[in-house]
Order: structure tokens, then sequence, then C-alpha cells
């Protein structure tokens, strides 16, 4: 607000640099099982051996004679060892996946997932083996259901893999914000370009306008307006002059300076908040361990219940119905359902989330949203716009607002400082702008510009000061107040008489208001983080309804304060777009970066909104809500339909002589997978348009 520099201002706002936010290439398997035959992150391997499974199984079900015989036509003669010779090369091909993961589990003794469907095709394919080859007087021609059990988990390891997808290139990110090289300033004055690792403390560089701040210092010569919002996240420039410190990462924007190093390499801030991500990502939730012990679990209870129905069998005298009890068993209790109940509903809110500007990098993320019940916005750049917009006209002459405007705009035109393209922008909304003449830029004052034959200049109160000019009566309100709530205040001077003055502020997203109405209508704590000023905090916050503020805060303090949060027992996410945000993004339980940020933001959170509307983060939760939702009631009927079909498989109804055939048990297997496909499907459903949100 003190100050309002032009000369040759280059806007150069490299925190909000946005080169794009996918994600990266390496993919996060859902079952422990996925990571044991690494190399295949990204699913293509499933993909392949999906489609080339698919396309063997349908004449494996087709020429199988248990299929025949449930629907009712002959099997031809020559047709009768097509499923034999198909489901071999079925089990070897689409299995093998399975196969090694269930080799690398048992390995580390933490049986999961793989070694499960690994349990029930090798089952299907032995006695499906002896049966066709007549050996030990089996009839379980379970050809066809061990193509489809194939078919099945690799069509749900495919969608798994492909709908996950978490980036980890955050520090990588970080580091390309330093420049390869600095310019040293040798004793003589000559300058020698150099790579930083031979920077050292004491030596003198050059950042030249523009440019990025290669080390930690001081100024030791020149005056620029330095953007610093990769470290603090102030949306204004500030002026730095000799003595001043800077770090490295920030921009000097519009004139050179150099700057005697103090700080270099791990010792500056810059990669301080690297370490502060680093540390935050590798303080992330281990809700995976919790998902590969419930797959342990199945497998001993199938493993468990097999090995009794064959002792009791066995010892009812029967034992070859004690084998075919126990194989249908075995191959029951691996349930196509349960390999389809999650990754569908993931493939399919991930599909959801992409067509609503949600970009979902991180599975565990979007299933922990719908248990956030603290939302930290970052202010500059998320709940406002990141860049002056005027907020206010007052006059103080015959001039009205329009035409003061105008005058302003006139003498701002030809500079290329964010306050004068703010003021331009305002004007041209209202109207023409009139020519001006002979502009010249008052360094750290403001400019000046032959106007309609007037001498015009436009300034913040320095430029008063060196006029020795009052503020007039008629606007010192104005100012005042405005001053009270951070903005920037520029005056219009013609002829040595001040026309009026004018606010700039950053200005307020249109959809912040509504997005943190909506989440206190949840039940929602918001809250604001920011490295402004109080009263500029507590400014917007008021304006946009939110309920909790921490101000003037440094990287290190975000970080802090979504701690802080969380040790209140709040569940937060963080939404934020600037480097400054990444050690809190990656700390929340969930980050949620909006898409206009920095890449190191994307890459720091698990959730990223294409579009800069932080409506998106009520979409994100109401998906997460849905999504969780339909993945209990999937659980829940897979689940049921094993502690119902295993023990009737087993023969636990016998004696009142109901025992399940191994034809239908397959067929309800088939139907609980239908079932639980169509129950998916119904998220389809869900309103995540940021614009219908409130019509819920």
């Amino acid at each position: 607000m003190e100050q309002h520099e032009h000369a040759v201002a280059t806007e150069h706002r490299g925190a909000h640099d946005h080169a794009g936010h996918g994600a990266g290439p390496a993919g996060h398997a859902g079952h422990s099982g996925h990571d044991k035959h690494a190399g295949h992150g990204d699913g293509s391997m499933f993909r392949d051996k999906f489609w080339v499974s698919l396309v063997l199984a349908v004449p494996v079900v087709g020429f199988s004679a248990m299929f025949a015989d449930l629907i009712g036509y002959e099997v031809p003669g020559w047709g009768t060892w097509i499923p034999p010779v198909l489901g071999t090369f079925l089990f070897f091909y689409g299995g093998w996946p399975f196969l090694t993961g269930a080799k690398a589990e048992l390995a580390d003794r933490l049986p999961g997932m793989m070694t499960l469907i690994s349990l029930a095709i090798t089952v299907a394919f032995v006695a499906s083996g002896l049966t066709t080859l007549e050996i030990g007087g089996l009839d379980l021609d379970f050809w066809w259901e061990l193509a489809l059990l194939i078919v099945v988990m690799l069509l749900g390891h495919w969608l798994e893999m492909r709908a996950l997808g978490q980036a980890s290139g955050a520090l990588q990110a970080l580091a390309e914000l330093l420049p390869d090289t600095a310019e040293r300033v040798g004793a003589d004055g000559t300058l020698t370009e150099v790579p930083l690792a031979e920077l050292a403390v004491g030596d003198v560089v050059l950042v030249r306008s523009g440019g990025r701040v290669p080390a930690d210092g001081v100024v030791a010569e020149g005056t620029a307006e330095v953007d610093e919002s990769t470290v603090t996240g102030e949306s204004k420039t500030v002026t730095r002059g000799p003595g001043d410190r800077v770090v490295a990462g920030t921009v000097a924007t519009d004139t050179a300076i150099r700057i005697e190093v103090n700080a270099v390499g791990d010792d500056t801030a810059l990669a301080g908040i690297q370490r502060l991500v680093a540390d935050a990502q590798a303080s992330s939730s281990r809700a995976q361990a919790l998902a590969d012990r419930a797959a342990a679990w199945l497998f001993w209870f199938a493993l468990g219940v097999g090995a009794l129905t064959f002792v009791v069998w066995a010892l009812l005298g029967e034992p070859s119905d004690a084998v075919e009890r126990t194989v249908t068993v075995l191959v029951i209790a691996c349930p196509h359902a349960l390999g389809l109940a999650i990754p569908l509903v993931i493939a399919i809110s991930t599909a959801m989330s992409a067509r609503a500007g949600i970009l979902v990098k991180d599975r565990l993320a979007l299933e922990r949203m719908r248990q956030v019940d603290a939302v930290l916005f970052d202010k500059t750049g998320t709940l406002t716009m990141g860049r002056p917009a005027v907020s206010g006209v007052a006059t103080a002459g015959p001039a009205g607002e329009g035409e003061l405007l105008a005058l302003a705009a006139a003498a701002e035109r030809d500079s290329e400082h964010p306050l004068a393209t703010a003021v331009v922008a305002a004007a041209s909304a209202r109207g023409p702008i009139p020519a001006a003449t002979e502009f010249r830029s008052l360094t750290g004052k403001g400019v000046r510009a032959v106007v309609g034959g007037a001498q015009l200049a436009v300034g913040g109160p320095g430029l008063l000061r060196d006029l020795d000019l009052p503020v007039p009566e008629p606007v010192a309100p104005s100012v005042a107040e405005w001053a009270a709530a951070g903005s920037t205040v520029l005056y219009v001077v013609r002829d040595g008489a001040v026309l009026g003055a004018l606010a700039l502020a950053d200005e307020i997203r249109p959809e912040s208001r509504e997005a943190v109405a909506l989440l206190r209508a949840e039940k929602v704590h918001t809250v604001m983080i920011t490295g402004d000023a109080r009263n500029v905090a507590e400014s917007v916050a008021a304006k946009v309804g939110i309920d909790e503020v921490f101000a003037e805060v440094l990287p290190e303090d975000k970080d802090a304060a979504v701690t802080s949060l969380q040790e209140r027992g709040l569940s937060v996410a963080m939404v934020g777009d600037g480097v400054n945000d990444a050690p809190a993004l990656a700390r929340a339980d969930v980050g949620v970066a909006i898409g206009a940020g920095t890449d190191v933001a994307v890459e720091s959170a698990g959730v990223v909104l294409a579009s800069d509307d932080p409506r998106g983060v009520v979409s994100a939760r109401r998906l997460s809500t849905a999504s969780y939702r339909k993945m209990v009631q999937n659980l829940v009927w897979a689940t049921g339909y094993n502690l119902v079909s295993v023990p009737l498989a087993a023969g636990v109804l016998a004696p009142i002589g109901f025992v399940l055939p191994p034809a239908a048990a397959a067929v309800a297997m088939t139907a609980s997978t239908v079932i639980v496909a169509a129950n998916a499907q119904l998220l389809r459903r869900l309103t995540l348009r940021p614009d219908q949100l409130s019509r819920r």
C-alpha cells in the first residue's frame, strides 16, 4: 500500500505459473500384490490381458458341459476339448499376475487378495483338469468358472489401477523454481555466469529484472519490487532495498538488484520448504495396510472353511463328496463381486470427478474427503483472484467516478505494473480512455503523463508526500476505511490538485462466498490462512463468511496451522495454489490444489481442482460421501453373499437334503457380480457441477 512503483515493471508471478497438473505415471496399487509385480503401474498389463482373456473366455464358456447343461443345449463332441485347451492357456496367461503376486505375498508371509485369487483359480484349474482327464472320479467342470473368474479379476485390477495415480514430483517442481545458473559479480565488477552449486556465502550476484533470486541473501545494491509469493503467500510485491533480506526462488519484478549471498544449498528457505514437503509426504496414511489385512483374513477364512468341509465329509465316509465340496468352497470363497466392489466405484467416481473438473490423484485422499470437518483455504489465488482489482473510487473535485477512473487509466496505460493493469481494466469496462503523452515512471512513487493538456500523476502516499499535498477531506474517510481493510490506495493528481483516490485490493472470487456457505451448511468448520496482514485477512474473511483466520504466516506456520487444527481433533482439508502451500497440502488429511496453482501445489495434493472454483471442494466432499456409501453397500452385498453361499457349498444343509450344486454356486457368483456392477452405476446420478450444488 505504501508505494506504487513502475519503471518498466514486468509481472512475473512465478509462484502462479501453471504448466499443467496431470498425474505422473507412477501407479499406486490397491492390493499389496500389485506392488509385487511392478512395472505395470499404469494398468496396461492388466488391460491387455483382460481383452485377450475375454475373447478366449467366450468359447470356454460356450463349450463348457456344465454351462451347456445349465442353459439346456448339447456340446458337440469335437468341442469338448476347447474349454480344457483354452482354459489352460487362460490359467497361465491371464492368471499369471495373480500367481506371481501370490508368490510374493507368501514370501513376505502376508497373504492377501492375490493369494486368495490364486487359490481359487488354481483349485478350479486342478479340479477341472482332473475331471477332463478322468482322474480321481471327480465331476467338477469348472473351466468356464475359471475363465470368468480370471476375466472379472483382471477387469477389476485394471479398473482400479487405471483409476489410481499419484504423482511424486513435488520436490522436483520445487527445485525448478531456482535458476540453473547465477551471475556472480567479481571484485572488479565483472560478471561471471556460474552454476548454483559454485555459489558460496559472501558472493555477490546480479538478479536482473524479471529474474529469480538464486540463493538467500541481503540486497547489497539497488531497489526492486520483489514477488515473494513463493515463500510468504503475500499477494502484493514488496519493496526490497539495501540491507533487506531476500530468499531463493523469489522474483525481482521491475529492476535489477545485487545480492550478497548468506545461505546456499540446504540452508536456503526453499530447501526448508522441500524438507517440509518430504516430511509431510512421509507421514501419509497407511490405510492400505488395513485393506491388505482384510484380504488376508478372507484368505484364512476360505482355507479354514475348505479344510473343515473336507474333514467333515471325509468322516461321513464320502471321500468323493469331500473333494467336490471342498473344491466348490475354495472356488466360491474368491468372490467375483468383492473383486469389483471397490474398483468399479473408484473408476466411476474418478470419471465423474474428471467431468466435474476434479482430478483425483490419490484414491485414499478422495476416500478421506468425506471425513473432513475443517477446510483450510489459502487466501491468495484460492478465495481471491490473486491479482489486484479496483475496489473503490472516491472523488474530491468536479470529476465523477467514471472520469476519475478514465484519467487514471490514461496515465497508467503504458505501464506494465499489476496495479496499472487493474486500473486500466476497470476504466475500460466503463468507457473510452483518453490519450496520454509524455509517460514517465516515478520509481517507488507512481507514474506521470500529460492527459488533455494537463499534467496528471497517479501514485500512492509517497507521491503526495513528494508533492507536499494533503489527503483531501472529501476522500479522507474512504481512504481511512480502505487502509484499515488493507487495500492499496492510489491518488489521482492533476496540475497539483488531488482529484480523488482509488482503492485496489485482491479481488474475491465470486464463487468463494457460496463455497463457504455450502460447507458451513454441512457443518464444516471453515478456516482461512494467508501471509497477508491481519487487517487484510479479517476483511476478506468477513466478506466471504470464514469462521477462523490465520494471518501473517510463513510456510512453516502454514504447516503448523494444519497440525494445530488436527490436534484439536479436526480432519483437515487444505486448499491452496502456491508453492508456500505445498507443505500444508501434503500434511493435511486431504490436500486440494486449485488448478491454476503451481506445479508444486498440484504435485503435493491428492485432489486437484482443474478450475479456480473453490466450490469444487464441496463437490469433492459430496462425491467422497456418495462413493464411500456405494463401496460399503457393495462390500456388504459381496460379503453377505460369501457368508451365505460358502456354508451352503460346504453342505451345512445336507442333513435336510439340500446341497448347493457347483453350477448353481457359479451362477450365484455371476449374479452377485452383476448386482454390484449395477449398484456402482447408480453413483452416476450424483450432481457434481459447482453451479448446481446449491440446488441439491
